[in-house]
């Protein structure tokens, strides 16, 4: 069968109603069990229970790869202001935080008397943030540069204000690397980190900080499923992260990605005699903490297997409510990604653009699981509907939707249900990736030259 006669019949086959089934299933498992789908969580492991049973029922030999991974544990995420009117605040601790005391500390609150930011010395110029809690704006940089450099100036903590559309929004940051954590760091949603700055504004505030955790190390899994035909020689991997923050049931971020890919190896085993390039379908573990899982898959490939793995198709957050429809555009913020990786692009793109769909390009950045294929020189490509990036009005032109609000006003929060996944989105880069998939599963030559 041609390339293009399998891509078609694979677009046609994977429908939007028959994703969102197992996407209830995988719903059904996390609520019952927890209410999330971090690794080593019930949650997780009933999700990808329901995996492996409908792969086993469709034909497909289901492997656990099992590794560890270091993580973190969180004891403790309070703050209060003390003085001059007391009231709670609602921290969320960064993973490999230093810790403060029990009891935590008390120092006085402060903001940079430069930019706002607090990313270099230059933001302190002039100003003495010896002993006291230093409050910064997200952006510039990340946020272990934000918390070394608040070290470096004599500050004892840093509270981040995440700057989210929604007042209330907040998120959880990680160390990157670990051993970059200097003392203790956390964020506050814009509503109180507003607030927290009129106060310091009107005169000195004091502030508690009790934030304590650990590192320690999860066990976890990674699910792989392979057709049986096709050469193991030029291996097309696609793939979708399984796992979810501990703070949300996570239906866009990344259920419903990981219910198409279920529905695409379902819908390609009848076409099994006629795939020529083995295609293996990966739902990755530990995403969320750290990339973890497909980075342990592409560690652990030899030469022989890092050449003959052909390409890495990604899906992520595929059903954001207020979505653009990006294509990752074989770019990476450092230039081109690896050879072929802008031809994937194009073909997904015109996929799109062959049914009068507009696109958005997206960089092969380093926030989901394309990450370690690139790194190790493997061409990737996929689509993405979006997550904490703001909607401009030039965007809600093209792509409707609201300017001003996330692209997922949900992520990370306990509102990504069911509700939350645009069904049209949904099904539209379901398509479009079940395409792709069946076009590579013939023809990888215009990417790989095999």
């Amino acid at each position: 069968m041609p390339a293009d006669i399998l891509a078609k019949k694979m677009s046609q086959a994977v429908t939007g109603e028959k994703a969102w089934r197992h996407l209830e299933a995988i719903s059904e498992a996390t609520a019952a069990n927890g209410g999330h789908r971090a690794d080593g969580s019930p949650g997780y492991d009933a999700s990808t229970q329901y995996l492996t049973r409908t792969l086993t029922a469709a034909g497909y030999k289901v492997k656990r790869q099992e590794f560890s991974f270091l993580d973190y544990e969180i004891f403790s995420e309070k703050a209060s202001v003390t003085a001059p009117n007391p009231r709670t605040l609602t921290p969320i601790i960064a993973r490999f935080s230093i810790s403060t005391p029990e009891g935590g500390l008390t120092a006085p609150v402060v903001v940079p008397s430069g930019k706002s930011t607090g990313c270099t010395a230059n933001d302190y110029a002039g100003q003495d943030v010896k002993g006291k809690i230093v409050l910064v704006d997200v952006n510039d940089c990340f946020i272990t540069q934000k918390q070394i450099t608040a070290s470096e100036m004599g500050a004892v903590a840093v509270l981040m204000n995440v700057n989210a559309p929604n007042p209330q929004l907040n998120l959880r940051y990680r160390m990157v690397p670990p051993e970059d954590a200097r003392i203790p760091i956390a964020t506050l949603n814009r509503g109180e980190a507003e607030q927290l700055k009129s106060d310091i504004a009107a005169g000195p505030v004091t502030v508690n900080v009790d934030l304590r955790g650990r590192n320690k190390m999860t066990k976890t899994y990674n699910l792989l499923a392979d057709t049986p035909t096709g050469r193991a020689d030029n291996t097309v991997v696609m793939g979708a992260h399984i796992d979810s923050v501990d703070t949300t049931p996570g239906m866009n971020d990344n259920a419903a990605a990981s219910a198409m890919l279920l529905e695409t190896a379902v819908q390609m085993a009848p076409y099994w005699k006629h795939v020529k390039n083995r295609v293996r379908f990966a739902w990755w573990a530990a995403e969320e903490k750290g990339i973890s899982g497909s980075q342990y898959y592409v560690d652990q490939l030899n030469e022989a297997d890092r050449s003959g793995t052909a390409l890495y198709l990604n899906l992520e957050m595929i059903g954001s409510p207020n979505f653009l429809r990006q294509v990752y555009n074989g770019q990476t913020a450092d230039g081109p990604g690896p050879a072929g990786s802008d031809r994937i692009s194009g073909l997904i793109g015109g996929y799109f653009a062959d049914r009068g769909l507009p696109t958005a390009g997206l960089v092969l950045d380093g926030r989901s699981d394309h990450s370690p294929f690139i790194a190790a020189g493997i061409p990737a490509g996929g689509v993405n509907a979006g997550s904490d990036a703001v909607k401009t009005p030039e965007q809600a032109k093209v792509f409707g939707g609201t300017v001003g609000e996330m692209l997922d006003p949900c992520y990370h929060q306990a509102c990504d249900t069911l509700a939350n996944v645009n069904r049209t989105i949904f099904e539209q880069n379901g398509r479009a990736m079940a395409w792709a998939v069946g076009r590579f599963a013939v023809d990888t030559s215009d990417v790989n030259g095999k």
